[in-house]
């Protein structure tokens, strides 16, 4: 499969990455030679030094043959164009990045695919997205509705208030139990586990449940002494606060502390809400957060451009009494030191929308992907077709590969569980969660 990026910033890198270590043949165009120098040094992906929207270096590139084309440069304008431009050569899909929400605002006209880009990525709405998930509960490091919420996946970190420690996982989650655990995170590593394993302190684990049942995990997870959050705090005003801003349920409070004077008056621009508050001084301030009442705050979201400041601003708000902090750190060598902090929720922008890139290379039954780095995990849905090798037999007998485990599933609009006596069937959506397994190898199991 041939794949062509434009834009060799941190995005294009952290994609060609990704994708040349599945064998791709993945070509990096960039007009910054230093750029691409530093890529070809450390990953097997072809590099030309060329304006993304010119229309020979696309052609020499083999914008023709490609099967995606992925403009992520810097500027939206270029990328749009750049897109337009490979899918008028040929290219049988297109993705670009944005920055303007109008783009996607699904009130208005999609004039785009008429233009020729196919898709269109813009990184802060998918990170507010999973911002506001988390905040909607204090006691979840992460939630994924699946299936437009007919189940939910919710990573839980583990304590010794927890009423599931060292008890066998076939003795927690049988065939008629609520909730199954999929996955658990211990230290640098992540289990699929089997009928033998136990939950141990300090372990994240990945429940997935039905909502009826979310208070029950709540309650053996030990977490009900949480509040549930109803201020919240916003260090950095940059585009994923306002997008946070503009989708917060109308019950919480959330007040934006930006540094920068022009940007304070730039965010009353863009933010009209009765429960949103714009504050100008610096979010380290101890003492500024102390006047903002920070005592009586539920969240802390850091997303200033710097990953340090932001690690450092939620372990400084966790000390004043603050139990659900998350940090953006696009530094993906600091994620695990983010993590061995304790930090809360980390938001990598790169990844997340990876994970919606690398949707568009697989199947056409393959859909709502989502790339958990915490866990070093893939969680997709599934379509099962007719005669597909899940269909043959109970989950158990299947002999499925190491390392994945089938969640739940969607059967006639209703979200089921999937336990190891369950029988897929046809036109079926299942849930895989996989640990070190290409979800391209997966898919086979489903068509």
């Amino acid at each position: 499969m041939k794949l062509i990026i434009a834009g060799a910033g941190d995005m294009g890198v952290h994609l060609s990455k990704l994708l040349a270590g599945e064998n791709f043949d993945c070509t990096l165009i960039d007009d910054d030679n230093e750029r691409l120098a530093d890529v070809g040094a450390n990953c097997d992906v072809m590099t030309m030094v060329a304006s993304p929207t010119s229309l020979r270096a696309l052609s020499d590139a083999g914008a023709a043959e490609s099967d995606l084309y992925i403009a992520v440069t810097p500027d939206e304008t270029t990328n749009i164009t750049s897109a337009a431009i490979a899918k008028a050569l040929g290219a049988r899909k297109t993705v670009a990045r944005i920055d303007n929400f109008e783009y996607i605002d699904p009130t208005l006209p999609d004039v785009f695919p008429k233009m020729g880009v196919d898709s269109m990525i813009y990184p802060e709405v998918f990170a507010a997205r999973d911002i506001i998930n988390g905040l909607k509960m204090s006691w979840v490091r992460q939630r994924w509705d699946v299936f437009d919420g007919e189940l939910v996946l919710l990573a839980i970190k583990m304590r010794t208030c927890s009423q599931i420690l060292d008890t066998p996982l076939k003795d927690l989650c049988g065939p008629d139990d609520p909730y199954h655990i999929v996955a658990i995170k211990r230290g640098n590593e992540t289990v699929i586990p089997g009928g033998w394993d136990t939950v141990e302190d300090g372990d994240l684990c990945y429940f997935m449940t039905t909502k009826e049942y979310i208070p029950y995990i709540r309650q053996i997870v030990g977490k009900e002494d949480y509040d549930d959050v109803r201020n919240v705090m916003v260090m950095g005003g940059d585009k994923a606060a306002v997008r946070v801003a503009h989708t917060i349920p109308e019950y919480m409070n959330l007040k934006i502390i930006e540094r920068d004077e022009a940007r304070c008056y730039r965010l009353n621009e863009l933010i009209n809400k009765r429960n949103v508050m714009i504050i100008h001084g610096d979010g380290r301030d101890m003492s500024l957060l102390r006047d903002e009442n920070i005592a009586n705050t539920q969240a802390f979201v850091a997303l200033t451009g710097n990953a340090e400041t932001n690690i450092l601003a939620c372990l400084a708000a966790k000390r004043r009494g603050v139990r659900k902090t998350v940090a953006q750190v696009e530094n993906v060598d600091y994620i695990s030191m983010a993590e061995s902090l304790d930090i809360g929720t980390i938001i990598n922008k790169k990844i997340i929308a990876a994970g919606h890139i690398y949707q568009m290379l697989l199947a056409n039954n393959v859909s709502n992907v989502k790339f958990f780095m915490t866990a070093n995990a893939d969680v997709a849905e599934f379509l099962v077709a007719e005669n597909s090798k899940v269909t043959r037999k109970p989950v158990k007998d299947l002999g499925l590969p190491k390392g994945i485990t089938i969640g739940g599933l969607l059967r006639d609009g209703h979200g089921l569980l999937v336990s190891g006596n369950t029988q897929i069937q046809p036109g079926d959506s299942v849930m895989v969660f996989s640990h070190d397994v290409n979800l391209r190898k997966i898919e086979k199991l489903f068509t």
